[in-house]
């Protein structure tokens, strides 16, 4: 006789098989070789193709001229122009050679032109240091303050045995850096205050903020500092004055902060209103909820109208001529009253506009590690 077996429930549920785990997977990243670049950037259609073809035929026929003249036939090191001057010669880089201690330093005294190499490589190191996310703390500001104060003390002297150097013989790349750093460094906060002052709900507090930014900005640079220079000693008691360098500093922080505000004030209007709610249902005061929620994702937004600011203040330092001071470019302009040098104008400002892209070039460039390293958490 013939049983028929039933299986047990228990047996049923003991032949269930566990759910696999899933781990997560990163999406898929998009790898171009060489190759497929050029395919899909400078041949993916038919006016991409003919641009670029176009471009080729234009290098064929304007670099090789280029080359000779900056490299091949090019004179290097001369004394004297006379070596420029002989049929068939291509730049004169000589004139380099010979005048690059003044296009760099200005009227510093050349016995002391160590103490400006100084300054300057503090100024680059401290910047190189707060380009690194790693180094974003307070004790960053630690660092700033001892550049600063060294940097100074080194420019001026007067203590430690340095011999003391008056502001008015400051000139080229340290002096333009000096502005542009500091001055960034300075507009940068009072732009963000400009901004949160132009959207405040107290009255007064909005009022002084749209008056300075629209005054500002309504002028030209030129126009603050030529105010800075001439109209400021006016209102002075007689016998006071206020340095020219410092000045000029001022002029270029009102003027920066002005352009900064709006560029921030776009950054708090894009921000979705959640965020604002979201910080007051947490309970947070008004400057908790700026400083810790509001601010860095506003500014993370702006990076590249903030980034433009920056390198037109490093460009717009040559403005500077106006209160008497010699920057970068208008020691070249110095340099070239000589009249013996004067024919190779061209090669010093070539000279002088590799100085000025690689600094802008750089902030360029940083300004996309920023929003690559800042856009992290958001990119889908």
């Amino acid at each position: 006789m013939s049983t028929e077996y039933k299986p047990h429930p228990e047996d049923a549920l003991s032949h269930v098989e566990e759910p696999a785990t899933v781990y997560p997977v990163n999406p898929p990243t998009k790898s171009m070789d060489l190759l497929g670049w050029a395919k899909s950037n400078l041949f993916g259609s038919v006016p991409n193709t003919i641009l670029t073809l176009l471009a080729l035929f234009l290098l064929v026929k304007i670099l090789p001229p280029i080359v000779d003249w900056a490299f091949i036939s090019s004179v290097w090191s001369s004394a004297t122009p006379d070596a420029c001057r002989v049929d068939g010669v291509g730049a004169c880089w000589a004139v380099v050679q010979n005048k690059y201690r003044f296009i760099l330093f200005g009227l510093y005294p050349y016995e002391e032109q160590w103490r400006p190499v100084v300054s300057t490589l503090l100024y680059i190191v401290a910047v190189a240091v707060s380009c690194n996310p790693r180094f974003w703390s307070r004790r960053l500001l630690g660092l700033w303050a001892v550049v600063v104060i060294g940097s100074g003390i080194l420019m001026w002297g007067g203590i430690l045995g340095l011999p003391y150097v008056e502001n008015e013989k400051w000139g080229g790349l340290p002096l333009t850096l000096m502005l542009s750093v500091l001055g960034i460094a300075l507009a940068f906060p009072l732009g963000i205050l400009a901004a949160l002052g132009r959207r405040s709900s107290l009255p007064v507090i909005r009022s002084v903020s749209v008056v300075y930014i629209e005054l500002v900005r309504g002028v030209p640079l030129i126009s603050v500092l030529f105010m800075a220079s001439v109209m400021i000693p006016l209102f002075l008691p007689e016998g006071v004055t206020i340095n020219k360098l410092l000045r000029a500093f001022i002029g270029i922080v009102l003027f920066t902060g002005a352009y900064m505000a709006e560029a921030v004030r776009g950054g708090l209007q894009a921000l979705p209103r959640g965020q604002y709610e979201a910080a007051d249902a947490l309970g947070l005061g008004y400057w908790q909820k700026t400083r810790l929620i509001i601010l860095p994702q506003a500014i993370r937004l702006v990076i590249p109208p903030l980034v433009n600011q920056f390198i037109s203040m490093f460009k717009d330092t040559s403005l500077v001529f106006i209160v008497g001071l010699f920057d970068l470019l208008n020691t070249v302009k110095t340099a070239l009253t000589d009249p013996l040098w004067r024919p190779f104008y061209v090669e010093a400002y070539v000279f002088t506009a590799l100085i000025y892209f690689l600094f802008c070039y750089f902030m360029a460039r940083y300004s996309q590690y920023l929003e690559r390293h800042l856009n992290t958490g958001v990119r889908r």
